[in-house]
């Protein structure tokens, strides 16, 4: 009962820690007078990624050789497949649940262009990491080239995102500042004290959900393929789904995509580009070759319908939780027989 009662509280960490993070990241944003766009797709989207990011950096650096870098290399082609399906489609989920009191109703109503420019990145310079493990060692060099063109063309994306203006609309739909309520101007550093102790209650509630969950697998005799497959990778995306289930019950959908989408361009370019500078990088094995392009099929699908209707719906945003079913099934599938 104990293990069950951590697992409950350490949600309530991730959520109250999430709550505080996306009120002190528009604050942030607004400071630094930056795009809806720049604030989603950068500054919430790598803030919340941290947790799901330092899995495979301390499994490839302190992971004892082979073992850890094929649980590292693992990791990082994870998080875009959870991102591409399951938060896509927790997303589309809470559209529909919120449609009553948005504005919109079950129609996304998000800066399209932004959207279309993440996706359109993710599927290139993924797809260009997954490539580029189908390439012979003794050809090693030209993964070290490859992943220095993934490591700049996501300094030019930060570039071109923070380099928008920002909407002369929208420090009028600024929350309360939570550290500062009487304030309707906050200071920068403790704009960015909030921020800091937002992410410290999330990557904290993320741990202990996985220290609990793998718990309460042993004591109910959960196989361990399970729990590697779904609870802890779904774990380590919570901060991602809270966030955005958030954002977009108060119609903010921008920041509610744009906070997925971002954390798709971060671990589709610089966490694989530090894994093949880091690992000899070889995706031949089945499982990770599938990840990867399930992946890239269901973050194209959202992108070709972004591209076709100009307009994105509930939908096809569920879509997502088809695709992450697909590979559930044919990895269970795989290791049962």
């Amino acid at each position: 009962m104990s293990s069950i009662a951590v697992l409950i509280i350490s949600l309530g960490i991730i959520l109250i820690g999430a709550e505080v993070f996306v009120n002190g990241i528009e604050w942030l944003g607004a400071k630094l007078n930056l795009s809806e766009g720049a604030v989603g797709s950068v500054l919430a989207a790598v803030g919340t990624a941290l947790p799901e990011t330092m899995i495979p950096l301390i499994a490839i650096l302190f992971g004892h050789g082979t073992a850890g870098h094929e649980i590292g290399i693992g990791a990082i082609l994870g998080a875009p497949l959870m991102l591409s399906t399951l938060a896509m489609f927790v997303a589309g989920m809470s559209v529909i649940v919120f449609s009553s009191r948005r504005e919109s109703g079950r129609t996304v109503v998000a800066d399209y262009e932004t959207m279309s420019r993440d996706l359109g990145f993710f599927l290139i310079v993924f797809a260009a990491a997954v490539l580029t493990g189908f390439i012979p060692h003794e050809l090693r060099y030209w993964q070290l080239i490859i992943a220095g063109f993934m490591v700049i063309s996501y300094i030019y994306y930060l570039f071109v995102l923070i380099s928008e203006e920002r909407e002369e609309d929208a420090d009028h739909c600024l929350p309360v500042f939570y550290f500062d309520r009487k304030s309707s101007s906050p200071t920068l550093s403790r704009i960015i004290l909030q921020v800091l102790v937002a992410l410290v209650l999330i990557i904290w509630g993320a741990n202990l959900f996985v220290g609990s969950v793998k718990e309460i697998a042993v004591m109910y005799g959960v196989p361990a393929f399970i729990l590697a497959l779904i609870i802890a990778p779904v774990a380590t995306e919570l901060p991602e789904k809270f966030n955005s289930i958030i954002w977009i019950s108060r119609d903010k959908d921008t920041l509610a995509l744009g906070n997925i989408t971002g954390a798709m361009v971060f671990q589709s370019s610089l966490i694989p580009a530090i894994g093949i500078f880091l690992t000899n990088w070889q995706l031949k094995g089945g499982g990770m070759f599938l990840a990867a392009l399930i992946a890239l099929a269901s973050a194209g699908v959202i992108f070709f319908e972004l591209r076709k209707r100009k307009v994105i719906s509930a939908g096809t945003l569920l879509l997502g939780g088809l695709f992450y079913g697909l590979f559930i099934f044919t990895v269970v599938e795989g290791i049962i027989r």
